[in-house]
């Protein structure tokens, strides 16, 4: 079905592939303005919808580059509300997006905003940091970072990949050249050289050098309402999973969820999905319905942005749900590598400020 439909898209995914061109033309030619700053100014992005590990990455940035003033510049996807934000106490998920209160809850020591105009978000922050990194902002080509990290998600990376609408696609495979370092992420830990070889072949020989390898790490299961934290480990073989999640690609977590529990009840929506009252109701009836005598409920660390509304407190409150925290790690081989890279970039720009 889903082959016959891309069919069907593909005519209109070539005209959408002529004005991507089109407009990436004129702002190489310098026909559209595009502004460079001053400030080291560095771009997490992908060329696909749909996550690819953006926000694991931006935090791995944060922590490399822990003695800087760092600025977090997010569009702000899904909030409902518009122009430039600063997060402060009041933020929550709907004032400024899942993601960004997610970067604001976990490093107080940053500053985190949204803005939907970069530029005028990134003229808003830069006389007050020393560096700015800017959330999922690969195709605003308004803004010509310093330095661009394009991330590419391994299985996805070794299938067909299509443009807007027959695939998922926002530009051409061939943007990946605007990047100065490429990110394979949701790799395996151990991944054989045969398989490392054909990720590597999808790329020019110029970018086969800016190519780094990654894998994700999970953390302890954290509860939502409390400090409390458990081992992956308490869930058992005998543990019903009530999984909820609201993000592009739940797989990766349900296969690792498996390693502990085969019954596992999922409850899924789409990407950055703002849940309703009846969901969660549906969840808890679900949880509380269910025989078994060991039960949790387990969400992503960006959903649980989105359940922390005071709307569902009183039904979640003395239930055990727990979001999972995950982390990147690169491949030992990549690793000094991607980090150097980067340091260097903001030492060199910062230093001809």
């Amino acid at each position: 079905m889903i082959k016959y439909l891309r069919l069907l898209l593909f005519p209109f995914s070539i005209g959408y592939g002529i004005v991507i061109v089109l407009r990436n033309k004129l702002y190489d030619l310098g026909l559209f303005k595009s502004t460079r700053f001053d400030i080291p100014v560095i771009c997490v992005g992908n060329l696909v919808v749909g996550g690819s590990g953006k926000s694991p990455v931006t935090e791995y940035l944060v922590s490399l580059l822990s003695d800087h003033k760092i600025a977090i510049l997010s569009r702000g996807y899904g909030r409902k509300t518009k122009g430039f934000i600063l997060a402060d106490e009041s933020a929550t998920a709907q004032t400024i997006g899942d993601e960004p209160m997610q970067f604001y809850s976990k490093f107080k020591q940053i500053t985190v905003a949204v803005c939907e105009d970069r530029v005028t978000g990134i003229n808003r922050l830069k006389d007050s940091h020393d560096l700015i990194i800017l959330d999922d902002a690969y195709q605003h080509r308004s803004v010509t970072p310093g330095f661009s990290i394009l991330l590419f998600e391994y299985q996805k990376l070794l299938s067909p990949q299509f443009l807007l609408p027959a695939g998922n696609l926002r530009e051409p495979f061939s943007g990946y050249k605007r990047a100065q370092a490429l990110l394979i992420t949701k790799g395996p830990i151990v991944i054989a050289e045969g398989e490392r070889l054909k990720c590597v072949e999808r790329f020019n020989e110029k970018a086969k050098n800016e190519l780094s390898f990654s894998f994700i790490t999970y953390g302890e299961l954290k509860h939502l309402f409390s400090s409390a934290t458990q081992p992956c480990a308490s869930i058992t073989s005998n543990t019903t999973v009530f999984l909820l999640t609201g993000i592009a690609n739940p797989l990766p977590l349900i296969n690792y969820l498996k390693t502990y529990s085969g019954a596992i009840q999922h409850h899924d929506y789409p990407d950055h999905y703002h849940f309703r009252m009846q969901d969660v109701m549906k969840l808890v009836q679900a949880f509380n319905n269910d025989p078994s005598k060991e039960k949790i409920i387990v969400t992503t660390e960006k959903d649980a942005q989105r359940l922390l509304d005071v709307s569902f407190k009183e039904l979640l409150l003395n239930l055990p749900v727990f979001y999972l925290p995950i982390k990147i790690e690169l491949q030992k081989e990549d690793k000094n590598t991607f980090d150097q890279k980067i340091l260097d970039y903001v030492s060199s720009t910062t230093r001809n400020r």
